[in-house]
């Protein structure tokens, strides 16, 4: 592979230029204030499912998985499986069907309820710089 030259740079800097500009504003910051879910109980279920097996989860004891992505952040991030915007609509989809929306990932379907998944992403939107 060889290294990108001036044009490719361009692009890779004009790219990251307008994803951080999706954090900026009301994106990635409005994300916590739409969750309607239960935090706490969110958190709760984290550790029921068993999601520290595969993800690291700030907050939840035990949840040092290194399979999936680590979830440090999660309510400043702009992406849900590389593919989606990270808003809770689609964070709730994600965790109720992931292979629906990525069939080649690794996150299992885990038959978690619209209410349960509400639940979790309001916790995962809870995790952000300012938070912890």
């Amino acid at each position: 592979m060889t290294a990108p030259g001036a044009a490719g740079m361009a692009v890779v800097f004009a790219l990251c230029l307008a994803l951080s500009a999706c954090t900026a504003g009301s994106g990635a910051e409005s994300n916590s204030m739409m969750a309607t879910g239960n935090p706490q109980e969110g958190k709760h279920l984290i550790g029921q499912y068993g999601c520290g097996a595969c993800h690291i989860v700030p907050g939840v004891r035990g949840a040092r998985g290194l399979v999936g992505p680590p979830l440090y952040y999660w309510g400043d991030r702009t992406i849900i499986a590389g593919v989606l915007p990270n808003t809770p609509d689609n964070l709730i989809r994600w965790l109720e069907n992931p292979k629906a929306i990525e069939p080649q990932n690794a996150m299992p379907d885990l038959g978690l309820s619209q209410e349960q998944a509400t639940d979790i992403a309001a916790y995962l939107y809870t995790l952000r710089r300012s938070g912890y």
